[in-house]
C-alpha cells in the first residue's frame, strides 16, 4: 500500500515477484557478488546488527525460527512499542532512523518515508558515529531497501558496503544474496562491525498479512541468522573474540498487512542481543528502540559523549526507577474494555516511600485512572489511541500517569484531583536540590498541573506549573534549600474535569 505518499513494497506485493516467493521465501537462485575486502579489523569486541524489517515479535514463537529463539533463551530480550503519528508515521523510515541514531523521531527528524527533515548531521547512525570516534575499525553494511542507503540512514562511514534494490527486484533473492556476502565475510574476513538488512518479512506482510507465509518468510531469514552465527564460531580467531549479535525491527504489522498507523500491533518492535555482559533469559520491561544504538557503543567500550544526545542505554543496563519496583504487583484491567484480559499493566499501589492524595478526588470514574495511577505503555497507550498516549516514548517500564480524561469515561461526580508525593531526600548542609524527571503532559485550559516542594514536612511550594503541552522530555528543576532545612519532598498535583493527563517517570533528586 501505499505508505505517506510513496510505493513501499507494494509494487513486489502486485507483481509476479511477491507470487513466486511462496512458502520457502525463495525467488531465485541470488545474484553473485564477490564480496568486498575490507581494511583488517582492529578489535577483539565485535557487534554484528540484523534488523529484520516489519518483523511483529509476537509471531515469532508461532514460527520455526529456532535460531531467534536461541539468542531469546541465551540473550536479552526487550520488547518495545513505537510512537504514532503526529510525531512519527510506524514507517521504516523512521523506524529504522530510530535503530541507526539512537534517538526518537523528535530530534533524528524523520516523520515517514519521505525523510523529509532528516537530522543525521546532528544525529548521524552509529556506523557513521564510528566512523568519527573510532576510524580504525573495519565496518560493513549491506540493505535490499535502497532508501536506506539513498538517504544516508545506515550506510554513511562504512568501509564497504552492498546496496540492492528489493522494490524493484524483490526482496526473496536479494535477501539471499546479503546473507551470502554476510556469511562470506564472517568466515573469511575481519570485520570489527556490520549492520545486515534483511526486508522480505516487511514484503510478505504487505502482500500477505501475518498468516502462515509470514511465518515461512521469517523461518527464510532465521535460517540466515543460524548461517551467520556458525559462521562466527568458525572463525579461527572466535575463542580470542568477544561478539555481540543484536537483532530487531523497525515496526509491527496490521493482522491483515500494512502499518503507519497507531495501533499496538504496528508499534511492536523488539531489541534482541546476545554477548558478553548482556544476561542470558532475560525480559527486561525498560528496554526501548532506541537502546541498539547505544548497546553497540557500550559492546565495543564506548562512552558516549553527553553531546550526542543520546536517547538509548545499553539493552543490559536496568533502569533504577522505583516505578520499576512494581512490576511484580500490576494487574489487569477493571472498567477498560477495550484493554485485553491478559495485559497486565497498572496499579494504585504506590512504590516504598511514594504516596498518593486523593482526598480531595471526586467518585466513581474509570476504576484504573481514579487518581494518579502506575501503568506500563502497553496497558495505558491501548485506553485509547490517537490522543498522544503513544507519544510517551521517554518512559521505561512502569510510570506514573493521572489521566483525567479516560477516568471521566464512566460516571462520576467531583473534580480529578490528585497528588503524588516523593518519599523525602535529606538535603542537610545542602544549598541546592535539583529534580529530574521525564514528563508526557497533554494541556487544557480549564486542567492544571503543578510541582511543589516542601522543606521539613512544611507547606508546600509551587515551583514549577505547566500551562502548553510537554511531549515527552526530560525536566530538571532547581530549588535553593532554606536554612536549616533537612529533607525535602516533592508533589505532582494534577486536577482537572473530563481533561487530558499527565505523565512522570524516572525521578531523581540529587543536592549539592
Amino acid at each position: 500500500m501505499p505508505i505517506n505518499g510513496m510505493s513501499r513494497r507494494s509494487v513486489l506485493a502486485a507483481g509476479a515477484a511477491t507470487a513466486a516467493v511462496a512458502a520457502t521465501g525463495t525467488l531465485a537462485a541470488p545474484a553473485a557478488y564477490a564480496a568486498p575486502t575490507l581494511p583488517n579489523g582492529t578489535s577483539k569486541d565485535k557487534v554484528l546488527v540484523i534488523g529484520m524489517d516489519g518483523l511483529r515479535h509476537d509471531r515469532i514463537d508461532a514460527a520455526n525460527a529456532p535460531h531467534l529463539k536461541s539468542l531469546m533463551a541465551n540473550g536479552t530480550y526487550g520488547l518495545s512499542l513505537l510512537y504514532a503519528p503526529p510525531m512519527a508515521a510506524t514507517s521504516s523510515g523512521p523506524g529504522w532512523s530510530t535503530i541507526a541514531t539512537g534517538v526518537w523521531p523528535d530530534k533524528h527528524g524523520v516523520k515517514d518515508n519521505s525523510f523529509a527533515g532528516k537530522n543525521y548531521g546532528t544525529y548521524p547512525g552509529f556506523l557513521a558515529r564510528l566512523a568519527q570516534v573510532r576510524p580504525e575499525l573495519s565496518t560493513y553494511a549491506a540493505v535490499d531497501w535502497k532508501a536506506l542507503d539513498d538517504q544516508g540512514t545506515v550506510t554513511p562511514g562504512t568501509d564497504a558496503k552492498l546496496v540492492l534494490d528489493g522494490d524493484r527486484d524483490g526482496y526473496p533473492g536479494h535477501d539471499a544474496t546479503i546473507a551470502n556476502e554476510t556469511e562470506s565475510i564472517l568466515r573469511s574476513q575481519n570485520p570489527d562491525v556490520l549492520f545486515v538488512y534483511l526486508g522480505n518479512t516487511d514484503a510478505v506482510a504487505h502482500s500477505s498479512g501475518t498468516g502462515q507465509r509470514y511465518l515461512d518468510a521469517i523461518a527464510v531469514q532465521d535460517g540466515y541468522l543460524g548461517r551467520f552465527l556458525t559462521a562466527i564460531k568458525a572463525r579461527p580467531s572466535y575463542a580470542t573474540e568477544r561478539w555481540t549479535v543484536i537483532v530487531s525491527t523497525d515496526h509491527g504489522h496490521a493482522d491483515a498487512g500494512g502499518h503507519g498507523g497507531s495501533s499496538v500491533e504496528e508499534r511492536r518492535t523488539f531489541v534482541l542481543a546476545q554477548g558478553p555482559g548482556i544476561a542470558a533469559g532475560a525480559r527486561p520491561a525498560d528496554t526501548r528502540l532506541v537502546d541498539v544504538a547505544a548497546t553497540v557503543f557500550h559492546q565495543l567500550g564506548i562512552v558516549p559523549d553527553a553531546s550526542w544526545g543520546l536517547d538509548g542505554k545499553p539493552v543490559q543496563q536496568r533502569s533504577t526507577d522505583p516505578f520499576d519496583t512494581l512490576l511484580p504487583s500490576l494487574t489487569g484491567r477493571v472498567d477498560e474494555t477495550g484493554i485485553p484480559a491478559g495485559v497486565l499493566g497498572f496499579t494504585h499501589t504506590a512504590p516504598s516511600g511514594w504516596s498518593v492524595i486523593n482526598s480531595a478526588m471526586g467518585t466513581g470514574g474509570m476504576t484504573e485512572w481514579r487518581g494518579w495511577a502506575f501503568a506500563t505503555d502497553e496497558f495505558w497507550s491501548r485506553s485509547q489511541r490517537d490522543q498522544w498516549r503513544e507519544l510517551n516514548v521517554r518512559s521505561r517500564g512502569v510510570f506514573a500517569v493521572a489521566d483525567s480524561d479516560e477516568w471521566d469515561d464512566k460516571a462520576n461526580s467531583g473534580p480529578y484531583d490528585s497528588t503524588l508525593v516523593t518519599p523525602a531526600y535529606g538535603v542537610s548542609g545542602k544549598t541546592t536540590v535539583r529534580l529530574d524527571f521525564t514528563t508526557l503532559y497533554r494541556h487544557e485550559a480549564s486542567q492544571s498541573a503543578e510541582v511543589l516542594a516542601s522543606f521539613n514536612g512544611g507547606t508546600p511550594t509551587r515551583i514549577k506549573s505547566y500551562t502548553a503541552d510537554v511531549v515527552s522530555k526530560p525536566q530538571s528543576l532547581s530549588v535553593s534549600v532554606p536554612a536549616g532545612a533537612s529533607g525535602v519532598s516533592f508533589r505532582f498535583r494534577y486536577t482537572g474535569a473530563n481533561n487530558w493527563y499527565w505523565v512522570i517517570d524516572g525521578v531523581k533528586v540529587t543536592a549539592s
